[in-house]
């Protein structure tokens, strides 16, 4: 018995020590939820196959100041906000537009960038905004549950809007024609150009969507973010990494 007593001692002192030697340095594991789809903020790197993204390096900037790990999980857009609600993930990344409406399921993070509208459309063709008004036969796409798609219907409302799962699909859609054009902010357009020729912008829409990070409700990593981007916005490393990745001119 008391040889056993020892060894369970022993047993329960590596345990210990294990435990204080696989704890990050760095804090807490969070997970954060991002599309993996919506360049400039979070893609694929078709060279590398890495995640990248103004996303990616702005949170892990941040979990460096407030010491936490980042974990990041692709997530669907459709049905992103009950997760949230339900704490399925800790932190959405994901260039989300702050709406009193998304804030009464969920927290917000003080705004990091403004953004607008636009009407993404193929080179060359020369429809603009009033151009798509007049004409029935210009279809416009977007992404669904989004405000983009809200803005697309307030802006077109005697066309049918044909609302994707994704940024992504929208692009491809414009791009083989099917659609004529698609509602989405200035920095994602840009972003798209980037890894798609023969896109352009052909008219603004709007100029004053807040995009913000979401939180489950009451999560304490609201106000341990918003310290980080205070001190990030004034230190000049936020317009660093928006400069990177094309959030400023």
């Amino acid at each position: 018995m008391k040889k056993l007593s020892v060894m369970f001692s022993v047993l329960l002192l590596a345990t210990l020590v294990l435990s204080a030697c696989g704890s990050s340095s760095n804090g807490d594991t969070v997970v954060v939820a991002v599309e993996n789809a919506y360049p400039p903020f979070n893609m694929i790197d078709e060279a590398s196959g890495e995640a990248v993204g103004w996303d990616y390096d702005t949170v892990r900037e941040i979990c460096k100041r407030i010491g936490c790990t980042p974990e990041f999980k692709e997530a669907a857009w459709d049905g992103i906000f009950p997760a949230m609600q339900a704490g399925e993930f800790d932190w959405l990344a994901d260039g989300v537009t702050l709406t009193a409406e998304r804030a009464e399921i969920v927290d917000f993070s003080i705004p990091y960038v403004v953004v607008g509208q636009v009407l993404l459309t193929r080179e060359g063709e020369t429809n603009d905004l009033d151009a798509f008004k007049a004409d029935a036969a210009l279809l416009i796409g977007t992404q669904i549950g989004t405000t983009n798609e809200i803005v697309a219907k307030e802006t077109f409302p005697d066309k049918e809007i044909q609302s994707y799962e994704d940024f992504g699909a929208a692009i491809l859609a414009l791009l083989a024609n099917d659609i004529d054009g698609v509602v989405v902010d200035n920095v994602s357009a840009s972003g798209f150009m980037d890894e798609n020729e023969g896109l352009e912008i052909s008219s603004q829409i709007t100029s004053d969507e807040e995009l913000a990070f979401v939180f489950p409700p009451g999560s304490d990593l609201v106000e341990k973010v918003n310290g980080a981007l205070e001190e990030m916005m004034a230190d000049g490393t936020l317009d660093e990494i928006n400069a990177k990745w094309g959030l400023t001119d």
